[in-house]
């Protein structure tokens, strides 16, 4: 199969990590700020392949007045600096309920330059995860047959769709074939598939395109549906080795994973409220609530929210950004100002500016 010109552009533009003026422009100048927000804890966010000091330039626009703070990044399975901390969001596995769990780790940037053990976990952590872009494109190019069909039952897709999505797919695995050396590691993961069709968008086409990506989600849930589990570490593993690091474990998503909160971790933590995650967020304010009391003499589980921001759809082009995506700030988290929400947090005695010293402290000492 031969790469055509306008293919390996495409591509390329798809993996490429480099920043042009205006891009850099829509980092630093956000579109509002929150000059009232004084308290700042933002401890859940994926800088992506958007330089910190570009990301340092946008909070300080956004949040002018601000006083305390603990800003933290939370890259998938690779570590990530901001001032004096470190994190990262790590992927594994809770073997007793069969489900995927992840965890955000936190730790003074120092404690894990020497970390051996816990680099490799989470070095084999990105390489597996990554490979679920190889299935997802074998989905559509060596197909099943029945999940395919599936996929297209669901929404609606014409033989048409269905023929678009793996006549791409086709070409980004020869794209892959051919230019893997020069791929950034980063790029290897499941929204080039995405990115790459909505680069094909033109006057005519924007509602077939809007139908080949509701069907390529489609077949991505069924995709991470049947990707095995059991290569991941185990939860308790990842957690021993971060605790030997000295490192802060936060719980996020509680909503997706609700049976880790039956099984009673080592954390500091969990995240109520979430873009993603906020049905439940008065019930599991309670229940961190309930749990602090009746362990009078353990460190009390603290609140947290997490913005999961992804810096990467701040510089698409306005036209294909993922609007659910891009709204999503560094450190906002309206929930911590919602009077109902407020009414709980006072009941279990915490606030953004106490869980800020409290958490900081942990981790320093």
């Amino acid at each position: 199969m031969e790469i055509q010109e306008e293919e390996y552009l495409r591509f390329t533009t798809c993996i490429s990590t480099e920043l042009s003026s205006q891009q850099k422009e829509w980092i630093v100048k956000p579109e509002q700020q929150f000059p009232r927000q004084t308290s700042v804890l933002a401890v859940h966010w994926h800088p992506e392949y958007i330089p910190m000091e570009l990301i340092r330039e946008r909070i300080d626009a956004f949040y002018p007045h601000k006083k305390e703070a603990l800003i933290i990044p939370t890259q998938h399975n690779q570590i990530t600096e901001y001032g004096d901390y470190g994190g990262v969001e790590v992927d594994c596995y809770s073997r007793g309920f069969n489900l995927k769990v992840q965890l955000l780790l936190h730790f003074r940037k120092e404690k894990a330059q020497d970390a051996t053990v816990f680099q490799n976990i989470l070095k084999h952590t990105f390489t597996y995860r990554s490979s679920q872009l190889f299935n997802f494109l074998a989905a559509l190019t060596k197909p099943d047959d029945d999940m395919l069909d599936w996929a297209a039952r669901e929404t609606g897709a014409t033989e048409e769709v269905v023929a678009f999505a793996c006549l791409q797919a086709e070409r980004l695995e020869r794209l892959f074939d051919v230019y893997f050396d020069s791929v950034p590691q980063f790029s290897i993961k499941n929204k080039l598939i995405r990115d790459y069709v909505d680069l094909m968008r033109g006057p005519g086409n924007q509602e077939f395109i809007d139908r080949v990506q509701t069907f390529l989600r489609a077949v991505k849930v069924k995709v991470k549906e049947a990707f095995p589990l059991n290569y991941f570490y185990q939860t308790s593993e990842v957690i021993e080795e971060a605790r030997a690091l000295g490192a802060g474990i936060i719980i996020p998503h509680p909503e997706q994973f609700w049976p880790v909160l039956l099984a009673d971790y080592d954390v500091d933590g969990y995240e109520v409220w979430n873009p993603q995650s906020r049905k439940y967020t008065d019930f599991l304010i309670t229940v961190l609530n309930r749990r602090n009391k009746a362990a009078l003499h353990a460190r009390p589980l603290l609140v947290f929210m997490g913005d999961d921001t992804h810096m990467s759809e701040k510089i698409k082009d306005p036209a294909v950004r993922d609007e659910v995506k891009a709204c999503r700030e560094i450190g906002l988290q309206p929930a911590w100002e919602d009077m109902q929400i407020r009414k709980h947090l006072l009941k279990a005695g915490m606030d953004r500016p106490q869980i800020i010293a409290e958490y900081k402290a942990r981790l320093d000492s």
